[in-house]
Order: C-alpha cells, then sequence, then structure tokens
C-alpha cells in the first residue's frame, strides 16, 4: 500500500497574554491509500488544531509534514451551508472558489448528487432537508474539489444517536466507494472503532500519541454491523482505558 502523507514531529504552540501554551508535541504519522484513521481524546487535547496545520488553516510551530502530491479536503463539523443557496449550488460552492467549475466538474457533482440520495432534492434549499441530508451535501461539496484524502471534525456531532449511526453508514460507503482516505476527529471511541482501520489516542496537552491501535474488524460491512463483530468491544475497552478523562 501507498504512503500518501507523512506526519513527522508535528508540533503546535500558542502565544497568549499569560504565556506559552504547548497544544501538540511530537505529533508522527503515516497516513496510506485507502487508510480511515481516527484521533480521540480528551476534550481540548489538540485533536482539531492537527487537521487546521493538515489544512492550512493554521501554522505548525515544528515539525514536517509531506504530502505526496495529494489533495486534501476538509468537511467541518457544522455542514455550513448556505440557506439562500440550492443543494447543487452549495455542492458547487468550492468549485467556484477555487475557479473550477468547468462542465465536466459540474456533471461529477451532479452525478454525485444523483448517486447518493439527493437527487429529487437537488433544486431544493437546506431549510427543507433533514440533518443526515445536510451531512450528506456536505461531504459532496467536499468530494466535489477531487480530494485524495479528507479530514472529517466531528462530522455527526450535531446529530441525535439514530441519525449518526445512519449517516455514518452512509458517509463510510461513500467514502470507500469514491476511494478516499480520511483522517477523522471524533469524541466518539465506538464512531471511531466501527468506522476506521487504524485509532490514535492523544494524551492531555501537550498532547502526544498514547497508543496507535490497528483495528481488525471487516471492512466490507457497514459500521453499524461491525459494532456487533466480537472483537468490538475488546478494542472499547482498551481505548476506554488509555483515554485521560477528568474524573
Amino acid at each position: 500500500m501507498n504512503k500518501i502523507l507523512e506526519i513527522k514531529n508535528l508540533s503546535k504552540k500558542y502565544h497568549t497574554k499569560k504565556g506559552e501554551i504547548e497544544a501538540v508535541k511530537d505529533f508522527s504519522i503515516d497516513i496510506y491509500e485507502d487508510d480511515f484513521v481516527a484521533i480521540v481524546g480528551p476534550s481540548g487535547c489538540g485533536k482539531s488544531t492537527i487537521l487546521s496545520i493538515l489544512s492550512n488553516l493554521d501554522k505548525k510551530t515544528n515539525g514536517e509534514i509531506i504530502n505526496h502530491q495529494k489533495n486534501i479536503g476538509y468537511m467541518l463539523q457544522s455542514d455550513a451551508l448556505f440557506d439562500w443557496l440550492t443543494v447543487l449550488d452549495n455542492c458547487l460552492l468550492g468549485l467556484k472558489i477555487q475557479k473550477k467549475l468547468t462542465k465536466e466538474n459540474k456533471e461529477y457533482v451532479i452525478n454525485l448528487i444523483n448517486k447518493y440520495g439527493l437527487k429529487d432534492f437537488i433544486n431544493s434549499y437546506p431549510s427543507s432537508l433533514s440533518g443526515g441530508m445536510r451531512q450528506r451535501v456536505a461531504l459532496i461539496r467536499t468530494l466535489a474539489t477531487k480530494p485524495d484524502i479528507m479530514l472529517l471534525d466531528e462530522p455527526f456531532s450535531a446529530l441525535d444517536y439514530q441519525t449518526r449511526l445512519s449517516i455514518s453508514n452512509d458517509i463510510y460507503t461513500i467514502l470507500k466507494q469514491e476511494k478516499k482516505s480520511i483522517i477523522l476527529v471524533t469524541h466518539d471511541i465506538a464512531e471511531a472503532i466501527s468506522l476506521c482501520n487504524k485509532v490514535i489516542v492523544l494524551s492531555k496537552r501537550p498532547s502526544i500519541i498514547k497508543n496507535v491501535y490497528q483495528i481488525d474488524l471487516d471492512k466490507n460491512i457497514k459500521p453499524t454491523k461491525r459494532r456487533h463483530e466480537d472483537k468490538f468491544n475488546y478494542y472499547y475497552d482498551l481505548i476506554w482505558k488509555d483515554i485521560d478523562y477528568d474524573n
């Protein structure tokens, strides 16, 4: 399997009125083709900071990021849809901003909308969509720019439990079919195990990698089914004990 992203000794420090705060320390990981990697850890440990640095929204303090000529897409925690734009126009927004809205790219986006259950809503506005459908629109908007690596920052956190399970199945299927690699930030251990083949556990700030778990569950079934595999609870208990939750 080909290595597509190398992160070596990544560190991030913030300067505040009270002094220097070290958020991330010596974070190192390699990402391979078809990798689904989750980052978990206590609140405020720097999980989202890592994604912001990888997407160039923030600057690293130290370390090296080697990108093997791969495009990176970032799906934010909020779906961030514009209420005055239709589903199609929301999905085309990234292409318009990057000035890549060609006829071919527009057809690609329309095919994604049709393929993933939004055909009848292509000219609808976000107010008429369910929470799960809004997340699918946000995902298609990110896929529109044809990234190789998808950064997902708590993408299901605003959804109720049943919708979370359903949309996690949808997004897992879509990303597998589109042959994307993902880095997922989540506070939900079950979500991390059911979606990913690798789970990175971070410590409290300054966050370092405590452990990396290779998840040996069936990749060919949906995340909700993976939750019922025998090894699922074994991984859950290991990772739960590893996280520095405040008492």
